[in-house]
């Protein structure tokens, strides 16, 4: 048999595909993975990939390309400001999943849905596919449960600048403690990561057939929690990178029968060349490297027994404990604080759909048809992120939040503006000072690259102090050219 795979997976892989799709994995499996993006519209505006970049669409995902030749991300500024996300292709077919649930809500009388949660969503790529073709009457709940992966996730949801996403550090059990029911629920579960050999060495060391038992009962608990979140009539996309039937069809057979749930049946173009089920008569979908261009993985979409109706969610709280929290957290900056809180208000392109609340030394900007949903999911989950960051207060001053320079909301009028170089993007996001020409005034400064806003500094003429995040800093010192793939 071939080496480099761990025995029992080839084992039982094979019978499970048969001598033809196993043949085309193995032949493929250890040819180096395909890179794909896709592109945020509402950012990118008139840039397009550049013709030097070979590129091709992916099919069954709106504004997403292969290139075909890997270049240097790192070192392109218009990725670090969120004008597009680099994104395993196979992945976004959870966008043509949406679309069938979508379309299956509308047609049950549920024209828009109102939540939508992505359980286990880091590094936040699905995420940024469910916002973009969700209505914009809905909020998105993006959580995960590991911390140190829950700020990556916060990073990228904060770079693509949609306000309407909530990012959670929380267990499933902990979604059914609040109370919130979800008419959507993408449920990207932990798994064995077979999908994933030809791209991390580490994940064929780690595999063994415990492992993907182990797997399987941790989806089983995950799902078994997060279904009592999901409305009657609601639609859930189960997915997994990870190629064995256990975690996938053996999973989806068991969330119909012990869960109560209906397997729908997506039309998918044959020309996509997308594998259905390799195990029992429930539909599903599988990407196998070699017969699609993607990495490996699974999904299916169900829809849970009942019909769909309208849920009043649990928000209790009272008008007067909002107003007593906030007069709490301004005293730490007296009278120019609460003054503030106005102020910054006025960066936003429409200040008068907003509210405000101050976390410590933060302010954050909510829509105000989300602050209830924000005031009583405060104490029962972990939010990383709600709304948009208008500033932190140090000192008794504001300063404006790099999550404002990223934001689509953000009145481009409020603060003076310079477009840059790539030498000096590049130097920006080194976390390295500048020196801007002596006409630009003084004070805080959004810079642009390309005419897309990648972060603030403030200005004092000698130099400008550079106020992009230390955490997010550009750390390798890899000397190629620096680049952009769009133009």
């Amino acid at each position: 048999m071939e080496t480099g795979l761990p025995f029992a997976f080839q084992q039982e892989t094979r019978k499970l595909m048969g001598e033809q799709l196993w043949k085309v994995l193995s032949d493929n499996i250890d040819e180096p993975p395909v890179t794909s993006v896709r592109l945020n519209m509402p950012k990118c505006g008139n840039l397009r990939i550049v013709k030097t970049v070979a590129h091709s669409p992916v099919a069954w995902c709106r504004n997403s390309y292969y290139v075909e030749k890997r270049p240097n991300f790192t070192l392109d500024p218009l990725m670090h400001a969120g004008a597009y996300y680099v994104q395993e292709a196979s992945s976004m077919f959870v966008e043509y999943c949406l679309d069938y649930a979508l379309e299956t809500l509308r047609k049950d009388g549920l024209e828009s849905p109102s939540l939508v949660l992505d359980l286990c969503a880091a590094p936040g790529g699905k995420s940024l596919i469910l916002r973009d073709t969700l209505p914009a009457s809905c909020l998105l709940f993006s959580n995960e449960p590991i911390r140190q992966r829950a700020n990556i996730l916060a990073e990228n949801i904060i770079k693509h600048g949609n306000p309407d996403v909530v990012v959670t550090n929380n267990y499933a059990k902990d979604y059914v403690n609040a109370g919130l029911m979800f008419d959507i629920i993408l449920c990207d579960v932990p798994c064995s990561g077979e999908g994933m050999f030809r791209k991390d060495e580490k994940a064929r060391t780690e595999w063994s057939l415990e492992n993907v038992s182990r797997c399987q009962k941790l989806q089983r608990e995950i799902l078994g929690d997060i279904w009592k979140c999901l409305r009657p009539g609601g639609m859930l996309i189960y997915s997994t990178c990870t190629f064995n039937a256990l975690e996938n069809e053996d999973n989806i057979e068991w969330i119909a029968k012990e869960l109560g749930g209906d397997v729908m049946n997506l039309d998918v173009p044959r020309e996509w060349n997308v594998t259905g089920s390799l195990k029992g008569s429930h539909p599903s979908y599988r990407f196998i490297p070699g017969v699609s261009k993607g990495e490996g993985l699974f999904m299916a979409v169900i829809k849970k027994s009942g019909i769909i109706s309208d849920v009043k969610q649990p928000l209790t709280v009272s008008k007067g404990k909002k107003s007593r929290k906030k007069s709490k957290d301004m005293k730490k900056g007296g009278a120019s604080i609460g003054t503030g809180l106005n102020s910054c208000k006025e960066w936003l392109s429409n200040p008068e759909c907003y509210d405000t609340r101050t976390i410590k030394d933060e302010i954050i900007a909510i829509r105000k048809e989300w602050t209830d949903i924000y005031d009583y999911l405060s104490d029962k989950l972990s939010i990383i992120r709600f709304g948009t960051s208008l500033a932190t207060i140090k000192g008794g001053k504001i300063k404006p939040s790099h999550s404002l320079a990223m934001s689509r909301c953000m009145d481009m009028q409020a603060f003076p503006s310079v477009e840059i170089d790539i030498e000096q993007a590049t130097e920006y996001l080194r976390k390295e000072s500048l020196t801007l020409s002596p006409d630009i005034p003084k004070g805080y400064v959004t810079l642009k690259f390309n005419g897309i806003p990648i972060g603030f500094v403030n200005n004092l003429g000698v130099r400008a102090n550079n106020l992009y995040p230390q955490e997010w800093r550009i750390k390798t010192t890899h000397v190629s050219e620096p680049t952009s793939i769009l133009k």
